[in-house]
């Protein structure tokens, strides 16, 4: 079977949020845009009930406090062999290239299974596709860049979260790779959407609960895990821990390199007051609490959400190289537990 890694992953160019839609409107908790044709859009997931972060219930995993949570047995070899190959791109650095979109109405549209689309691990229905959207990277809905092309959607009347590699809509014609349909009001077991099985990702996790936004930034606090990334020659090969449910064999790292779902956790003693911006120190202790989780293959570290849809804006509040400083000495492996091998033998989770 072939893994969602074997393409190049999404984070290989740290992109700034495509200009704002022409008269888009910042409405309340509630309501939604004005499209005319029933696709509604709501283009402050910030101020909507469901919409803003953090998602799932308290009790999945990437919104506990783990800043005191044992350190994993293997985390001083696991944190060195990261410190000598490095962050991709040399440096940690943030994305600000995915999309979040929300609505209440949008038109539900089947799509056509791409090579991209893997039987059993991913979902085959409907998606809610509002009018005035975009993919990420991408002005529209169209997949102009072959990058990882995602296209994500909350449903709020059903509480669903709707993730998709690799879509590409032009017209009435609509092609998708993997979907992966989450039920936000769900606590997943511990194997998620099933042992052994991709999503959207490549870990097998949900991407949007990973994503932290400036309305959270602004805020001044992020209350969940963050989703993070490495080259793929420095993730260890076929292995993952939960809450990953998912490797691949592009990843190439040796017995030392992390896995997919390895959580690291910055130091506490780390000096959050020595960076540049308020945002950076939003991020950082965030870092502290929450940790940041392995995802994905690719080159850009952290990924943080397009502010398109969000009532606050990245411009002077966060930069992509403010966090730079910060380097994987100063984190530790928090306890991963059971090592799985991936054998793609996927086993959905009912």
């Amino acid at each position: 079977m072939l893994s969602i890694s074997l393409l190049p992953p999404g984070g290989y160019a740290s992109r700034t949020s495509p200009i704002l839609m022409a008269m888009l409107l910042t409405v309340g908790c509630g309501d939604k845009s004005s499209t005319g044709d029933g696709g509604g859009l709501i283009p402050d997931p910030g101020n909507t009930e469901l919409c803003r972060k953090p998602l799932f219930p308290p009790e999945a995993p990437w919104n506990k406090d783990i800043s005191s949570a044992p350190v994993d047995a293997q985390s001083s070899a696991v944190i060195s062999y990261m410190q000598s190959r490095g962050w991709g791109a040399g440096r940690m650095q943030i994305d600000f290239s995915i999309e979040v979109l929300c609505t209440d109405d949008a038109p539900m549209r089947s799509f056509q299974k791409t090579d991209d689309f893997y039987e059993t691990e991913c979902d085959d229905t409907a998606v809610p596709v509002p009018t005035g959207g975009a993919l990420e990277g991408e002005e529209g809905y169209s997949c102009t860049g072959d990058g990882d092309c995602h296209l994500i959607v909350i449903h709020r009347p059903t509480r669903q979260l709707f993730e998709q590699w690799r879509a590409d809509i032009s017209g009435s014609t609509y092609r998708g790779g993997c979907l992966a349909v989450w039920n936000l009001n769900r606590v997943y077991p511990a194997q998620g959407r099933g042992e052994q099985c991709s999503s959207a990702d490549a870990a097998g996790l949900p991407i949007t609960p990973l994503l932290f936004d400036a309305d959270e930034v602004a805020a001044g606090e992020i209350k969940h895990a963050i989703r993070f990334i490495l080259p793929n020659d420095r993730i260890r090969n076929v292995t993952y821990v939960h809450p990953a449910t998912h490797a691949t064999r592009a990843a190439s790292g040796g017995t030392n390199a992390p896995p997919y779902g390895a959580r690291l956790r910055l130091r506490a003693n780390y000096p959050v007051d020595s960076l540049p911006t308020a945002g950076a120190k939003v991020v950082a202790r965030a870092l502290q609490k929450y940790g940041m989780i392995l995802a994905d293959g690719g080159n850009i570290a952290l990924t943080a959400q397009s502010d398109r849809f969000t009532k606050a804006k990245w411009d002077g509040l966060l930069g992509p190289l403010d966090l730079r400083t910060i380097q994987p000495s100063d984190f530790e492996l928090v306890e991963a537990g059971q090592r799985f091998t991936w054998t793609g033998d996927c086993v959905r989770t009912p």
